[in-house]
């Protein structure tokens, strides 16, 4: 990966305006990404834009410090279009950045992706992943290190260190190894407070944000012999609760929690289809469930987004095919 460096390298030094964009419904690794990259390449005396389609949810705005990041709408083209270079951070695939998609095709800017995830598809010049990593950041981190290990501020760290926390679920999930200890150690020295990060985190939300995990561990459901643990919140949830589908973030861990539990599904209702987020425990490929709703992510935890489909009969056909491919599996 080392020759991939030096080309990114080259090209961060080559181009002098940038966009930085990640997928829908950004996480810590993505919010983290963009803004690390964007304000290492600023830093470097580049113009940089971060443009996502989705808003940037209230426990991570405090990332926004580090650099800002804006709400995509059309009168962005035109600054997509003309730019020299495009950065798509934690995601791999033009639909999972949706409404940015079209300019990104259209502009004739050198295009790169950063991610961590499987199945990448064809959009950009340059491809750096590593699916061996638990989170972007941590490739990030080491992308910047080869350019200006230097370059890496405090503001930088903060960025970086949020990601990996979030993405690995506080150095617990899959792929944590000693390199991602090691990386966290090496922020640390840099300035970075972890329990201040934790808790602009986790413990800065509103009180109706407890409601809504009240509301959702009482969905909780078993399945196939109490292989397979579902959570449903509806529309009518997030009304009641006057919450959003942005404060589900991290729920899908107390599916998980349960004894027996080898695979998650977390079910949301939006106003055009329904989410479903699907974890599982050890061997059990969740990602091969999650294509066949064309979905994906990681063996572990992957995603999809049903549309034209009612949410109870969405929710039935999901499990419907849970059912199937965890019967077909050995129990753990």
């Amino acid at each position: 990966m080392s020759d991939q460096f030096s080309e990114l390298t080259s090209h961060f030094s080559a181009h002098s305006s940038f966009i930085i964009t990640t997928h829908v419904n950004p996480d810590g690794d993505a919010i983290g990404s963009e803004v690390a990259l964007a304000r290492f390449l600023s830093d470097k005396g580049k113009k940089v834009t971060v443009i996502n389609q989705s808003t940037t949810p209230d426990h991570l705005q405090f990332l926004t410090d580090v650099y800002p990041v804006h709400t995509y709408n059309s009168e962005y083209d035109k600054k997509i279009i003309d730019s020299d270079c495009i950065c798509v951070v934690d995601t791999n695939s033009p639909k999972r950045f949706s409404a940015l998609a079209p300019a990104v095709a259209k502009s004739t800017a050198f295009k790169i992706c950063i991610d961590h995830h499987l199945e990448q598809e064809a959009f950009a010049d340059l491809y750096t992943i590593d699916t061996d990593v638990p989170a972007t950041c941590e490739l990030l981190y080491r992308i910047l290190s080869s350019v200006d290990e230097k370059g890496i501020t405090t503001q930088i760290a903060n960025a970086l260190y949020a990601g990996i926390m979030t993405d690995t679920m506080s150095f617990r999930f899959p792929k944590t190894d000693a390199e991602t200890h090691s990386i966290a150690s090496d922020l640390l020295a840099r300035g970075v407070d972890p329990y201040v990060i934790y808790q602009k985190v986790f413990e800065n939300g509103p009180l109706n944000k407890l409601w809504l995990l009240g509301k959702a561990l009482e969905s909780i459901q078993l399945h196939a012999d109490g292989r397979i643990a579902a959570m449903v919140l509806s529309r009518n949830v997030f009304a009641d609760t006057q919450t959003t589908e942005a404060d589900v973030d991290n729920f899908t861990s107390y599916v998980l929690s349960i004894k027996g539990v080898e695979l998650g599904l977390v079910f949301v209702e939006l106003s055009d289809g329904t989410k479903v987020s699907f974890r599982s425990k050890g061997e059990v490929p969740v990602n091969e469930l999650a294509k066949q709703f064309n979905g994906g992510g990681h063996k572990n935890a992957s995603g999809a987004r049903l549309k034209n489909i009612v949410f109870t009969d969405a929710i039935e056909k999901v499990l419907t095919a849970s059912r199937q491919f965890i019967n077909n599996r050995k129990t753990l």
